[in-house]
């Protein structure tokens, strides 16, 4: 597949991507609410979307990436009383709400530059946006679509799936809302039960509250992203992403609110990434399984054996198509960790090997082979972002880069340009677009040169023919997963499991 093709949610279809503007690509993806510390589900869409814009620029897009942060607001009127999880949170830890809030996005953001994630090119808050929100409100109260009642403002759904297709997007028909809409805080206000919420007006006991023209409140969840969607990627853009739990009722009610306001739909592909589940159920706080990444990164959590890397945490995400279900383990992130080590492992010997620079290949079927898993990788990224699948070609390619190591496989085996070909491919997938790093490799030097020395101390000793010092050196490397191997030329080698 030779062009970027992307499964579009809303159509249900893959479709070839077409930016709006040739050159550039306009990505939207919906930030935390910071309430509270990022747990484990909130690393599958922010690692998800980082392949994805770091992608697009090695297509050679310029990527204009904004990712907000929800630090008002966001009360959800499905399942669950209306309330706004940032002022409750706030009292809850004895703090000013923007105490609160700069703490877990501080949080938040130390996470995931752990993750090697790319900074989003703007990062606008919810705060920050108040006058765009209230005007986007205005406008759609103006075209009849959303109306005020005791200081508070709804969008009138009923209105507007009369002429749209309202539950296009998550597959919800509007009448079984209607009878299963739960009854909530605010609904008899309502004109109809599945209308949601623009504006909020402020009970005298709420903390964060700002003028309207309809008395002081503050603003609903779905209306920040419309409003700051719109102001920095334009009234219609290229992608919104998100994870499949915002399909309903977050990101339909963004087209509905969106599309009477400018006339038209917002956003030309929607992605969306499925869920992380742990030990085959959902993650919620009701089964106690939820985990903190702070937790995931010091294994201080009942459900964790020990601790994990935040580059096999990425990887083992990585290893998984993103719009499939991913079932977090033990057994899982373990197996991550040796596969990840390995891989790795093989791109530092490559690293370090060199080609004569004989344009033809010794053993020509074995060249053809590397040429092929090579160009897959274009070819499996612009099929939907297939993650896994370029993973899975690094490592058909890791044996013959081993095997060069270890002498079984010549380096001229395969010709300059394919063994070029060969370090460039990793290079650029492992490295540019997975965004993968070694692990601690701010301790690898070290580490190199602690296990040089004890090499070099049990090369001493067997030629000293003290085999027991050198035999328990071996052994004792073995036991922390060290592995030693004795070359034919008289060198050592190591491999760490």
């Amino acid at each position: 597949m030779s062009e970027l093709h992307v499964h579009n949610s809303f159509t249900r279809q893959k479709e070839k991507f077409t930016s709006i503007t040739p050159g550039y690509a306009g990505l939207y993806v919906c930030g935390p609410t910071v309430s509270g510390e990022s747990h484990l589900g909130h690393s599958r869409p922010y690692i998800t979307f980082d392949v994805v814009q770091r992608y697009l620029r090695h297509l050679g897009y310029k990527v204009r990436y904004v990712r907000n942060i929800t630090d008002a607001g966001h009360f959800e009127e499905e399942g669950r009383e209306a309330i706004d999880k940032v002022g409750e949170k706030a009292k809850l830890e004895k703090m000013e709400p923007m105490e609160m809030v700069q703490k877990y996005t501080n949080l938040f953001h130390h996470a995931f530059r752990l993750f090697n994630c790319e900074d989003p090119a703007i990062e606008p808050t919810a705060t920050g946006h108040i006058v765009e929100q209230i005007n986007m409100i205005e406008d759609i109260i103006s075209k009849g679509y959303a109306y005020e009642v005791n200081g508070s403002v709804y969008f009138d759904v009923k209105k507007y799936a009369a002429s749209y297709p309202y539950g296009k997007l998550s597959g919800r028909v509007l009448e079984d809302q209607l009878e299963t809409t739960r009854e909530l805080d605010g609904q008899d206000e309502k004109r109809n039960k599945a209308d949601f919420a623009l504006w909020k007006n402020a009970p005298p006991e709420h903390i964060m509250r700002w003028k309207s023209p309809w008395g002081e409140g503050f603003p609903g969840w779905h209306i920040e992203c419309s409003a700051m969607s719109s102001k920095y990627l334009g009234e219609t853009f290229d992608i919104h992403g998100g994870g499949m739990d915002l399909q309903f009722p977050h990101h339909e009610s963004e087209i509905a609110q969106s599309t009477i306001a400018h006339g038209h739909a917002p956003v030309n592909y929607w992605m969306h990434n499925n869920m992380i589940t742990i030990n085959g159920k959902k993650m919620g706080k009701s089964y106690n399984n939820v985990i903190k990444l702070s937790e995931l990164f010091s294994g201080n959590h009942p459900l964790l054996e020990q601790a994990y890397h935040p580059m096999v945490v990425r990887f083992y995400i990585l290893q998984t198509h993103y719009r499939s279900t991913l079932d977090f383990s033990n057994e899982a992130l373990q197996a991550s960790e040796r596969a990840f080590r390995r891989l790795w492992e093989a791109y530092a010997i490559l690293q370090k090997l060199a080609h004569s620079g004989n344009t033809d290949a010794e053993d020509t079927e074995l060249d053809q082979k590397v040429i092929t898993w090579c160009n897959e990788c274009a070819d499996f990224m612009n099929d939907d972002l297939n993650t896994a699948k370029v993973l899975a070609n690094l490592f058909e390619l890791a044996p013959v880069i081993n095997g060069m190591k270890g002498g079984q496989v010549s380096i001229e085996a395969l010709s300059a340009d394919t063994f070029a070909l060969l370090k460039n491919t990793f290079k650029t997938y492992l490295e540019d677009i997975l965004g993968m790093q070694p692990l601690q490799a701010e301790q690898s030097g070290k580490l190199d040169s602690v296990l040089s020395l004890l090499i070099e101390i049990r090369t001493d000793a067997k030629k000293r023919k003290d085999f027991a010092t050198s035999d328990q050196i071996r052994n004792k490397l073995a036991e922390t997963g060290v592995q030693l191997k004795d070359e034919k030329d008289g060198t050592v080698s190591y491999t760490i499991e």
